[in-house]
């Protein structure tokens, strides 16, 4: 498992004193607000201030007090280090399933998760085998998801 997530982009600056607009890649923007060391090029930034904004996270950067430095930022991808992570019992990063074998619930091999799709309020999990097969990604068809034996088991239906 990797040690750094990517979890945002710098989009925009914000203001006029160095603040910078993250669009998180998160199940919501307030999870970012919890850390206050963010990571962008592989170089830990402190966070002076966070706050969502229209679904976005507005961040102050120490060390960034202007638009010019701000503005150097956009673009950049923002990550945070898995173990300063506070995940819920049962949650997992989207990150840890990309790859993982995909069965149905007898055990049949579909393929391996390609990607995750968020096209509106719910995931959609790719699955690439004989066929691409897209499920949505609700218990009605997640079965298990099972990292460390590396799986997810699901129930298709027909047209799946």
């Amino acid at each position: 498992m990797k040690e750094f997530l990517d979890c945002g982009q710098i989009v925009n600056t914000h203001g006029v004193h160095g603040e910078v607009r993250i669009v998180p890649w998160a199940d919501s923007p307030e999870f970012l607000c919890q850390f206050s060391t963010l990571y962008v090029d592989a170089k830990p930034v402190q966070i002076a201030s966070s706050q969502v904004h229209k679904g976005s996270v507005i961040a102050c950067f120490n060390g960034v007090d202007t638009v010019e430095q701000a503005m150097a930022l956009k673009g950049k991808t923002v990550q945070i280090r898995r173990a300063d992570a506070k995940l819920p019992d049962s949650a997992f990063f989207l990150a840890d399933i990309i790859g993982l074998d995909v069965v149905d619930e007898n055990g049949h091999a579909l393929g391996t998760l390609k990607e995750v799709l968020s096209p509106s309020i719910q995931q959609i999990y790719v699955v690439n085998g004989e066929r691409e097969i897209l499920i949505p990604a609700v218990p009605e068809f997640i079965l298990e998801t099972n990292i460390e034996a590396g799986y997810i088991k699901v129930r298709l239906i027909e047209g799946m």
